[in-house]
């Protein structure tokens, strides 16, 4: 073959441009992967240096690790423009691309924007603070922070709970923290022998005992219904959030035993079983309380009958 039409200058000339232009590339990637780890380095430490500067503000908890987030993602974006830029990228030309970018990454991931935009909305508007206890449409916990794209909630059992945002945005949120103050109603059924003023002079007694009531709105005792078993009282109070739940488990353990003591006895649901020809039957179940046991051979289907108790 002749090579003869080749020159030797201009393939020694071509060889020492490859050369340097893989030289070249070779530094500006070596470059663009420095300032990417420093970067990515320079961010995690400007949201933490931000996180520390807040705690020592009066910027409510909620905030701040939306801030810290925000700022964070500043430094990662002025990053990746700077990498593009050692590949000679102009800045118009990178605006464009990331106006592109963004748009096809807001199409693609339209549920995480939606989330992104709702946990702004959470922060301004600001439903919830960190600390408080919330129940958002059978997602309950305690708030321990919102962030970007979920909020971080503990459960009563200590379980951590991440919820998405538009989750806790499109739902109605049920505050237990946001007041001060909170109304507790208890109620007990007795039985219809029971003497009725005197139960609830009991209860009362029991209501003007507990410290931790507060004075107004005034606790109460009353009867609020009449039911198949007996006469349902119902008991009452407001009390402080902090107290709420001693006092309500205080009440529950105390609640019988006052009524018994007035004289009262606590209605129970009873089932009678009427079963025809019982009598005459061998083996066959007269009369039975509770559960309804299996039926005998040859005895007649039972018909129950509620016995108020």
């Amino acid at each position: 073959m002749d090579l003869n039409f080749l020159d030797a200058n201009k393939l020694e000339a071509g060889w020492a441009y490859l050369v340097q232009f893989a030289i070249n590339q070779g530094m500006n990637c070596l470059a663009a992967i420095l300032i990417l780890l420093a970067g990515w380095w320079l961010s995690a430490r400007v949201a933490s240096a931000a996180r520390r500067a807040l705690g020592r503000t009066h910027v409510d908890e909620t905030m701040r690790p939306l801030l810290a987030n925000a700022l964070q993602w500043m430094v990662r974006v002025l990053t990746i423009v700077l990498v593009l830029s050692q590949f000679g990228v102009q800045t118009a030309s990178i605006i464009a691309m990331l106006g592109a970018a963004g748009l096809a990454i807001g199409l693609a991931l339209q549920g995480t924007l939606q989330n992104i935009a709702a946990g702004i909305m959470l922060v301004l508007l600001r439903p919830f603070r960190v600390g408080q206890y919330i129940d958002a449409q059978g997602v309950a916990g305690t708030v321990r922070e919102t962030g970007l794209f979920m909020t971080e909630l503990t459960t009563f059992d200590g379980v951590c709970l991440r919820v998405p945002n538009g989750k806790l945005w499109g739902s109605a949120i049920t505050n237990y923290s946001e007041n001060a103050t909170r109304r507790a109603d208890i109620e007990a059924t007795v039985t219809f022998d029971s003497d009725v003023q005197r139960s609830l002079e009991a209860l009362r007694g029991m209501l003007a005992s507990e410290p931790r009531l507060l004075s107004e709105p005034r606790p109460e005792a009353m009867v609020v219904n009449y039911t198949q078993q007996g006469i349902t009282l119902n008991v009452r109070y407001w009390a402080s959030n902090d107290d709420y739940w001693n006092v309500r488990f205080a009440f529950y353990e105390r609640i019988k035993q006052v009524l018994e003591q007035a004289g009262s006895k606590l209605a129970v649901p009873i089932q009678e079983l009427h079963v025809p020809g019982a009598g005459s039957v061998p083996g066959a179940v007269k009369v039975s309380d509770g559960a309804a046991p299996a039926r005998t051979a040859g005895a007649a289907p039972r018909q129950p009958v509620q016995r108020l108790g």
